[in-house]
């Protein structure tokens, strides 16, 4: 399904772009773009935080940060398909209801379905922790590891209907060292997402990204 890519708005200081963040799990990434955002003069802010598991722990961070977080579980029904589409369509409602602009995943666990994702092409990023294309998929630390590789890194790209395949903004670099393991490599990338993200996405608010289209 090809992408008909469009780009946000560009935000000011008085209508900054309305963010919502798609976590999992503990929000890292997340607390680190509303520290970001509360430490700087930018373009955007986040005024949304989405999580598919109740029990992600990034939920109560964002909420002591000011920001509404809210928790949107997968229904408890058999047909895996319907569940998705069922999922996305009231995530959609929720979007619409708090005005989002543009959509941060930061550490979100689920594939989203391309009728999902096309009509938000251009206004979806996502923080990937290897240098794409190379390692992409779930377990990217893992798999750096296994493969003997000497740098990894973290990668921002838009999102388009494929895994990790969608245009490449841009990348920080790490060096893999022989005695490091998962964790260790996980933290040396965090260290780089949290900087490299917000930076792409004050670069995004201002307006001072291509469009896909235009490469």
């Amino acid at each position: 399904m090809a992408e008909d890519w469009k780009l946000p708005r560009r935000g000011t200081n008085e209508d900054p772009l309305r963010l919502a963040v798609f976590i999992s799990g503990s929000g890292s990434g997340m607390e680190a773009l509303i520290r970001h955002q509360q430490n700087n003069d930018c373009f955007h802010k986040t005024s949304l935080v989405v999580s598919d598991r109740e029990d992600a722990t990034g939920l109560s961070k964002a909420q002591d940060m000011g920001v509404t977080a809210i928790a949107v579980p997968l229904p408890n029904i058999s047909d895996k398909i319907e569940r998705r589409e069922i999922h996305e369509k009231e995530v959609s409602k929720i979007l619409l209801k708090y005005d989002i602009e543009v959509i941060i995943l930061s550490g979100y666990m689920r594939i989203l379905n391309p009728s999902f994702v096309k009509p938000w092409a251009g206004r979806i990023l996502n923080i990937h922790p290897s240098l794409l294309p190379e390692f992409p998929g779930a377990h990217a630390h893992r798999d750096v590891i296994a493969a003997g590789a000497t740098k990894s890194g973290c990668t921002v790209h838009f999102v388009d209907s494929g895994m990790d395949t969608g245009p490449i903004i841009a990348q920080e670099e790490v060096d893999v060292l022989p005695e490091d393991d998962e964790h260790t490599l996980s933290e040396k990338v965090k260290i780089k997402e949290h900087v490299l993200y917000p930076a792409v996405i004050d670069l995004l608010s201002e307006g001072k990204i291509e469009s896909p289209q235009a490469r």
